[in-house]
């Protein structure tokens, strides 16, 4: 169980992340909080009394998000301009916390929903590693899907390492900095996209749209340019998302008959650490059950991409079924994938 100062360390390590992550703006706010919070308020309250783990339950996020939609909507001067990189951070968190407390305390009732298409461009690397092993063919189950956004993975264009994959007039376009050597570039066809979320949002809402911008950092305009050009292409064409349990979806999915050679495909990012240790666990289960019946014909893979916060880096872990068990860490990436090193 936490206390208020493992709560308020919890601000100062997510500015650390923040600082490595080259979001400087984002890392200034989150340090600011560290002292600013103050018990005046229900949200203050709330975020000092936290009860969970601070950093698996994104508890800095949850904030600083709603601080960011706060500031982005121009009802409150001094903190546009803080998240513009200007003013005295202390001062201005504090009074923005008591005048808005209403407003921001239901930013902290769920963890941040990151939707960021560059993240399909990493996952596209365990895509084609998965391609060549067992044939271009692929079904792919998304777990944690959020808005949607890498569900969409089948209709943008990736430039990866100079290798092309996607659709060449797709309205988004993918290009990580990319470092090492490139993938394999194989024929891959996506047949079919789902997704489960136990509480997807609909991108396409406007009050969803804001939310989601209010979780971009407010060091990154590139990414809310490319969150408004994805939502389009989910008003023009929505994807294949429900609500629902992972277990329980995942579960009823693997039990389908899967058709000769297509290669089942799990896949997600950066959800692992908010399913808790059961649902964890069970989904090694049904992983490890659905493995000892992959034959040649009918290939099973899991394709993820989660962080260690140690290193401050994501891993992209890659596993097959028949011939490649053994997680394999092909790349590592920065958490929005703005750069993919090849390992």
């Amino acid at each position: 169980m936490a206390d208020e100062p493992t709560n308020r360390l919890a601000f100062r390590q997510q500015a650390a992340f923040c600082a490595a992550m080259a979001a400087p703006i984002t890392a200034r706010v989150c340090d600011a909080l560290a002292t600013a919070l103050a018990r005046d308020g229900r949200t203050g309250r709330r975020v000092l009394d936290w009860p969970g783990d601070p950093i698996p339950d994104a508890l800095p996020l949850r904030l600083v998000g709603g601080l960011h939609a706060l500031a982005r909507s121009g009802i409150d001067r001094d903190l546009t301009a803080l998240f513009a990189g200007a003013g005295e951070p202390q001062a201005i968190l504090h009074r923005a916390l008591d005048d808005h407390d209403a407003m921001l305390l239901p930013w902290l009732d769920g963890p941040p929903q990151t939707n960021e298409p560059m993240r399909s461009g990493v996952l596209m690397v365990g895509l084609l590693a998965v391609a060549r092993r067992h044939g271009p063919v692929l079904d792919i189950l998304e777990i944690g899907s959020s808005a949607g956004l890498n569900l969409l993975i089948d209709r943008y264009r990736f430039d990866l390492g100079g290798v092309p994959v996607g659709r060449a007039d797709a309205p988004v376009a993918i290009v990580p900095d990319w470092r090492g050597t490139p993938p394999p570039e194989v024929p891959i066809r996506i047949e079919r996209v789902r997704g489960v979320d136990i509480q997807p949002l609909d991108a396409t809402d406007p009050a969803v749209a804001t939310r989601l911008s209010g979780y971009i950092w407010a060091d990154q305009p590139e990414r809310q340019e490319r969150l408004g050009a994805a939502t389009a292409m989910l008003r023009a064409d929505p994807v294949d998302l429900v609500a629902g349990d992972a277990v329980g979806w995942l579960r009823d999915r693997l039990a389908e008959p899967q058709a000769t050679g297509v290669t089942r495909v799990l896949m997600h990012s950066v959800v692992w650490q908010y399913l808790g240790d059961d649902r964890r666990a069970a989904i090694h289960r049904m992983m490890a059950e659905a493995a000892d019946a992959a034959t040649t014909d009918r290939p099973l893979a899991w394709v993820r991409m989660e962080p260690d916060r140690v290193l401050q880096r994501q891993e992209l872990i890659v596993q097959s079924w028949p011939g490649h068990g053994e997680p394999q860490m092909l790349a590592t990436a920065h958490a929005h994938g703005a750069w993919i090193a090849a390992t």
